[in-house]
């Protein structure tokens, strides 16, 4: 499958287009109305994305997050961890030890 070309300008008509093409990538169904609505809003949308392409970011370091992000999980300590009999306490089904599941595969 070929991508379509990015555009930069497009008339209303194209722009209803690529609401009707968006649409069926989704697998919704749109009303005409709806169709009005998300076009003029994907063309502010496009709109906002070329004046940003005025913007002079070559001192701008790349980063993948607009904010600091700090690791919140705790930290890894080595701790006693669950006993068999524990851990299978809560099990559906169980025997000789282990976790019985479902046959999947034939």
């Amino acid at each position: 499958m070929t991508r379509a070309p990015v555009r930069t300008k497009a008339t209303m008509s194209e722009m209803s287009l690529d609401v009707r093409y968006i649409a069926g990538l989704a697998r919704i169904q749109l009303t005409p109305e709806e169709e009005r609505q998300l076009s003029s809003q994907l063309s502010q949308i496009l709109a906002y994305a070329e004046k940003l392409k005025e913007l002079d970011v070559r001192d701008v370091p790349p980063m993948t997050h607009p904010l600091p992000r700090v690791n919140v999980t705790r930290k890894d300590e080595v701790c006693e961890g669950l006993s068999r009999d524990e851990a299978l306490r809560n099990a559906p089904a169980a025997e000789n030890g282990l976790f019985m599941t479902p046959k999947i595969v034939e």
